[in-house]
């Protein structure tokens, strides 16, 4: 008796933490341009851009979100979803791929996001945590290797990969007449980014992806970042530069043969930018462990 009442104990409070946690979840909507804006939930940054007849919409977050992210936008337009573009291939950004995707809805991702995706759900298929229509509609319909180029009206929306940065797969999207580029998980504006290197990302891929986008962009550019606020291209310069000061501090401390252990103890390598950067989901510490493995890959 005693088991069991512990057993549905246990159970009821897990149920009242994940609704709890779903129903403090609020989609917020920030307006970067005439023409497009980011939504604000539980994971990556959404951009949504009304068109002409359609919406072009980039990254989902998470399944359980996805009538409260489909709510935002119709308050926004009564304009269908045309487009669904991934930025990457975490759950944080495509977890809602199948609640999106439809018979009216292109699914576009770089090839790689495609694979690790695809690599993902058949993992859940093979436990039978999902149906195999689920994992069709997590796919994505049109993927690309390097550039791909949208056009509505007069809008040109184009698609760029920037290769092993936060993973193998990343693509930043440039909105040119609304002056909007959506950088992904290439970008986190305000603290210490996640590079994940098992999914191909690296500290310098990470540097070279914002040096791409700042050759695109201008003074006058909206920032949506994967995670945090809006931003512009005078921070993400002084970004690239924090990156480009802790990479070449903490490549100095290997070459002078500190251990790993070294360099996630010696605060000093990151101090000047924590108290600013991090307090994210990425720690100090983590960071420093980051470029560490990062360059002793290269």
């Amino acid at each position: 008796m005693k088991a069991s009442f512990l057993t549905f104990l246990f159970t009821f409070t897990s149920i009242f933490l994940v609704n709890a946690q779903d129903k403090e979840v609020i989609i917020t909507v920030d307006t970067l341009s005439q023409n497009v804006y980011m939504l604000t939930g539980q994971g990556g940054n959404i951009g949504i851009y009304v068109g002409e007849s359609n919406v072009f919409m980039i990254d989902d977050q998470f399944d359980r979100l996805s009538k409260k992210i489909q709510a935002a936008i119709a308050n926004l337009t009564d304009k269908p979803i045309a487009t669904l573009f991934n930025t990457h291939m975490h759950g944080d950004h495509s977890g809602g791929n199948a609640k999106f995707n439809s018979d009216a809805v292109i699914l576009v991702a770089h090839d790689n996001v495609r694979d690790r995706i695809k690599a993902t759900m058949q993992a859940k298929l093979d436990k039978n945590e999902i149906t195999a229509d689920y994992l069709a509609k997590m796919l994505p319909e049109v993927t690309f290797s390097e550039d791909i180029t949208f056009y509505d009206g007069d809008e040109t929306i184009m698609a760029f990969h920037v290769h092993n940065a936060h993973t193998d797969g990343d693509a930043m999207v440039y909105f040119m007449n609304n002056n909007v580029l959506h950088m992904g998980d290439t970008y986190f504006s305000g603290r210490y980014p996640y590079m994940d290197l098992k999914s191909g990302g690296s500290v310098n891929g990470y540097i070279e992806a914002h040096k791409k986008a700042l050759m695109v962009i201008n003074e006058d550019t909206r920032i949506i970042p994967g995670h945090g606020r809006p931003s512009s291209k005078k921070e993400l310069e002084t970004y690239v530069a924090m990156l480009e000061d802790i990479r070449g501090k903490i490549q100095a401390a290997i070459d002078a043969d500190a251990t790993l252990e070294d360099v996630k103890a010696n605060a000093a390598l990151t101090e000047a930018y924590d108290t600013v950067h991090g307090n994210g989901f990425i720690s100090p510490e983590r960071f420093r462990e980051t470029v560490y493995n990062s360059l002793k890959e290269k």
